[in-house]
């Protein structure tokens, strides 16, 4: 069953990827967004995610379930992350269970960018100077 959710907790990785494991799937494939230490040049700290939880909730799941019957499987999971996080962190995580392998490829690729496009989460990265700015979530 497709599943997304906004969540303030640390991602667990290996319990996003066992929803995915079914002895019909012939691929997993796991994506996984982390805070990088620097951004156009600057050197990053961290980042706070912010939403509108109940927009941006509803976007999330919907684009699930469309990935869901556009790849043809119910095994689409993402969660993304609030709050604030440190360079390392994981901030999203997209795990997808196909019979194929270009399907569970073409799936979380897809999940994404839609996500990017789609979803209003935003982000405000801190720099190493103090500073902080907000950033365009597709970057």
């Amino acid at each position: 069953m497709p599943r997304a959710a906004l969540v303030t907790r640390p991602l667990d990785v290996a319990a996003l990827l066992r929803e995915v494991q079914r002895p019909a799937n012939g691929a997993e494939v796991l994506f996984v967004g982390t805070v990088r230490d620097a951004h156009e040049g600057r050197s990053v700290t961290g980042i706070d995610y912010s939403a509108y939880d109940a927009m941006a909730s509803a976007e999330l799941e919907r684009l699930v379930e469309e990935a869901s019957v556009r790849y043809a499987t119910p095994d689409v999971v993402c969660e993304h992350r609030l709050g604030t996080l440190a360079v390392g962190d994981a901030s999203v995580v997209i795990a997808v269970g196909h019979p194929r392998r270009a399907a569970a490829y073409d799936a979380s690729r897809w999940v994404i960018e839609a996500l990017k496009a789609r979803v209003p989460i935003w982000k405000r990265e801190h720099y190493a100077d103090g500073s902080r700015a907000w950033v365009h979530h597709g970057r």
